[in-house]
């Protein structure tokens, strides 16, 4: 296809897209539903022991619930848990235009690759995503547990928003971290051979990793998105070197040749779209 017939059919692609969103979005500002999405995102503040004594109760006074500071907040809180609602009920449908528009250059043995990709990647980010979400209550004991005698902590709703989308994004991606290490083995980069090598000091990376990825610092929330990474990264290191150990009893396709030697032709390449571009043209041309 041309440039501008690719710049179309992007177009085209995010215009349905935006209007899948759009449609979410309006979901999303239902009032039932914004309020059950809110309540659930707003547990682990209710769940956080300040001081001694539960959050979220107006009772308790101020310190122990959510506020806000601006005419208009009420209105963005609306807007973002909105987009957000949306942007997960469309999910199928902006990644299928995503797709849509990505497949048509691929091979067939790397839309088979990208399959099993996003086939793992979706349910470690969910739950690393879970993993935060039961760990930012002790987060949040631990932060509003620092704060001196006779200070009162004043969470704005904006600052609550934005510490949780901070922690289900870095658990999420700190799942990930194995599927690369995979996907770097398989572009023949990262080697068991490497990994064996280098394992404590890998170990020792992953803690600082879910260190720097946890928004919470303290010990307790580190601890809860570092050792399961570990475990997963044990698990690549077991794809890794059967990925290896296959690779070493595969025949070599240019072994014993010498450097101005010719190698022989693969007639086995890949096909694309049912051609078999491995071969050549055959007795009738």
């Amino acid at each position: 296809m041309p440039l501008m017939d690719h710049i179309r059919e992007l177009r085209n692609r995010l215009l349905k897209a935006l209007l899948a969103l759009a449609a979410g979005m309006a979901i999303g500002f239902i009032p039932g539903v914004f309020t059950r999405v809110w309540t659930f995102l707003e547990h682990p503040f209710c769940a956080a022991v300040i001081r001694g004594r539960t959050g979220c109760s107006p009772v308790l006074g101020f310190g122990h619930q959510l506020i806000i500071n601006g005419v208009f907040d009420a209105f963005l809180l609306r807007v973002k848990i909105a987009f957000f609602v949306g942007l997960i009920l469309t999910c199928p449908i902006w990644l299928y235009q995503l797709w849509a528009f990505i497949a048509p250059g691929l091979y067939r043995r790397e839309k088979r690759w990208t399959y099993s990709f996003v086939g793992l990647a979706a349910p470690l980010f969910v739950a690393g995503g879970a993993l935060a979400y039961v760990a930012m209550s002790r987060g949040l004991h631990y932060l509003l547990g620092l704060t001196p005698t006779g200070i009162t902590p004043l969470i704005t709703v904006d600052t609550y928003l934005g510490y949780v989308i901070a922690m289900l994004l870095g658990f999420g991606l700190a799942f990930e971290l194995p599927l690369a290490m995979v996907i770097l083995n398989l572009g023949g980069v990262l080697t068991h051979e490497r990994i064996r090598k280098w394992r404590r000091y890998m170990i020792f990376g992953v803690f600082v990793f879910a260190g720097i990825a946890s928004p919470s610092p303290d010990p307790i929330t580190m601890l809860l998105l570092a050792v399961p990474c570990v475990v997963l990264v044990e698990v690549a290191e077991l794809v890794i070197w059967a990925n290896d150990r296959r690779r070493a009893n595969r025949p070599q396709l240019y072994a014993g040749l010498g450097d101005d030697e010719l190698s022989p032709i693969d007639l086995d390449l890949p096909s694309r779209d049912g051609v078999d571009i491995g071969r050549g043209p055959g007795p009738d041309g």
